[in-house]
């Protein structure tokens, strides 16, 4: 698919924009003043493939500690800042990767020109991030709700403030809830500028809710070309957040870093526990990171030839199991050992890749 073109920023060395690959994000829900508790959570999502955290920062207290857990932090940080234009000027002294922070917010231009400045000089951008529930009621006035047109305006209007003061290093999101207007507004903002996009659409839910909500909204945007950087938002362990990132990557052809799985149905010619099993290997497939189709087939028949796009796969049958490769039979192995033996085949073929990419 063809993607949007989008300014390039960097956050903490990372390119957002211009063609980089898509971003994944989270949050972390800890107290930003527990530095052990938040860096604690940092690398678990790293560990779990987030390569960009976000951090709230109430007080001065919170921001005061960013200086610690910027210094122990394995991937780069964003410092979310609502109002008070002095946590901005901590973050930045505390060596941020990026600011969080509505330039409308924080008070008179002088305010706003002093954040900026202090950006400028330690080279760090500023996400401008507009949601429903904090429209300006003036634009509520204007529009009568929260429509994409409000939140659109909204956006330029924090942008335009920068640009004022020379400041162009921006990247912008805008979320609601609702997952049509979500997707409405970013393909409208998409039409009005080039800055990168942040991805998501806020408050919806628990994990399983929550992820569809998520994969319809951002899935829309990504297959449409539009996006740089993607969070999903969930009420769960943000770790979950990740996980379901990357499967909407894969599933919209973006992802170059996980396992996808590919099962079938069940149905009566299937004689294996297969829903116990596809859960196995996909619990399993989180040890690897290779842009593998792996597929758990429930028949032996006709299996190998559902699956001939997948780089391994196994299919079932009445005690044994068949491994195949990219559709060809590797060998038979009993039913006990195989998903053992397909993560082990798994493994091989994704060393493989690695060679292969590096050898190119």
């Amino acid at each position: 698919m063809k993607r949007r073109d989008s300014k390039t920023i960097s956050v903490g060395g990372i390119q957002i924009g211009g063609g980089a690959p898509i971003r994944v994000q989270s949050m972390c829900n800890t107290d930003t003043r527990d530095v052990n508790a938040t860096l604690a959570q940092i690398k678990r999502l790293a560990d779990a493939g987030c390569e960009i955290v976000r951090l709230a920062v109430p007080d001065m207290e919170a921001a005061t500690a960013l200086h610690d857990i910027r210094k122990g932090s394995p991937v780069p940080l964003v410092a979310d800042i609502h109002f008070d234009w002095r946590l901005a000027l901590e973050a930045v002294r505390a060596g941020m990767d990026k600011i969080r922070i509505n330039p409308g917010n924080i008070g008179d231009s002088e305010r706003v020109r002093t954040v900026a400045d202090a950006c400028t000089g330690a080279s760090i951008p500023i996400r401008i991030g507009v949601n429903g529930g904090s429209l300006d009621k003036k634009l509520l006035q204007k529009y009568g709700s929260v429509c994409p047109e409000a939140l659109v305006e909204s956006a330029l209007e924090h942008v335009a403030l920068l640009n004022q003061c020379d400041f162009d290093d921006i990247c912008i999101s805008i979320k609601v809830s609702n997952v049509q207007k979500t997707i409405e507004a970013y393909r409208l903002l998409a039409e009005k500028t080039a800055y990168p996009l942040h991805l998501g659409v806020t408050e919806t839910g628990t994990a399983q809710m929550g992820s569809i909500k998520s994969a319809i909204g951002i899935g829309s945007l990504l297959c449409d070309g539009i996006g740089d950087t993607i969070r999903v938002s969930l009420t769960a362990d943000p770790v979950e957040e990740v996980l379901s990132a990357q499967q909407i990557l894969h599933a919209c052809g973006l992802s170059t870093e996980t396992p996808e799985l590919i099962s079938c149905p069940t149905c009566g010619r299937c004689r294996i526990e297969l829903i116990r099993i596809a859960g196995e290997v996909e619990a399993r497939l989180k040890e690897i990171r290779a842009p593998l189709k792996v597929a758990v087939m429930g028949c032996a028949v006709n299996g190998p030839g559902e699956a001939r796009e997948a780089d391994v796969g196994m299919a079932g049958g009445n005690g044994d199991g068949l491994l195949f490769r990219k559709g060809e039979i590797v060998k038979k192995v009993p039913m006990d050992s195989i998903v053992e033996e397909l993560i082990k085949l798994a493994k091989e073929v994704a060393e493989d890749m690695e060679w292969s990419r590096k050898n190119v």
